[in-house]
């Protein structure tokens, strides 16, 4: 199975992905960089976090018109699995593949800590090896994660069942306290209608080795791995 990590100018998190996708899971990977439109057949698509184009402007607001997005978005509404990890979550909402919007974190700061999320939904590719219900340990490091949505799109979301993961406590509990960034809702990462397209701000590739304070974010990547392997699509 490949992976097509995508390179921003600005990117940081793109090694982070490519490691763990290739030398802790033992996948094929390849950088992709962002005036590129070939994806080289891969079968899985990652925007990784950072800070593209130094987020001047609006976070991600250059990044979307990058040439390789148009070929992402051909690669998404054609049913291809597409993972945005916090930079790359805001990419997905710019270019309209995922529905809302990030802003400043509530507490004004940009935070880089250890929070706890729970697995609303497991009929995706990259969390159809969790448990609903299932929390994870997971890293964040942003300072533009909170997110926002008209009440008619959090209703929709709700609804379709698109909420993927929430912020809670280390028992699943929610509460203002465990909600790091002030996200309606408590969303920490939604995925489109098709349900092919995830985002999410907290930092899966980077919890997939317990050296680095959680193996967690293993299950994202694994899912999306055994998904296409019983499709036989990879």
């Amino acid at each position: 199975m490949k992976f097509a990590v995508i390179e921003f100018p600005g990117s940081n998190c793109d090694h982070d992905a490519y490691h763990a996708t290739k030398h802790v899971l033992g996948q094929q990977a390849e950088f992709v960089w962002h005036k590129e439109t070939d994806l080289r057949g891969a079968d899985v698509v990652v925007l990784p976090g950072g800070f593209s184009y130094g987020d001047y402007l609006r976070t991600d607001a250059i990044a979307r018109f990058s040439p390789v997005m148009g070929r992402v978005c051909e690669f998404a509404h054609a049913g291809g699995p597409v993972i945005g990890i916090c930079n790359g979550f805001q990419v997905l909402l710019e270019v309209g593949l995922l529905k809302g919007a990030l802003l400043r974190n509530n507490r004004l700061k940009f935070l880089c800590e250890h929070i706890h999320v729970r697995v609303e939904q497991t009929d995706t590719p990259f969390t159809s090896g969790a448990v609903a219900g299932q929390v994870l340990t997971l890293p964040i490091a942003h300072g533009e994660g909170n997110f926002y949505a008209s009440p008619e799109t959090l209703a929709a979301l709700e609804a379709n069942r698109q909420v993927v993961f929430r912020y809670c406590a280390e028992d699943g509990a929610q509460s203002d306290a465990a909600n790091p960034n002030g996200s309606a809702h408590a969303i920490a990462g939604v995925c489109n209608v098709g349900r092919n397209v995830v985002g999410l701000m907290p930092h899966p590739e980077r919890a997939c080795e317990s050296m680095l304070g959680s193996a967690d974010g293993r299950v994202v990547l694994e899912s999306v791995i055994s998904t296409l392997a019983a499709t036989g699509a990879a």
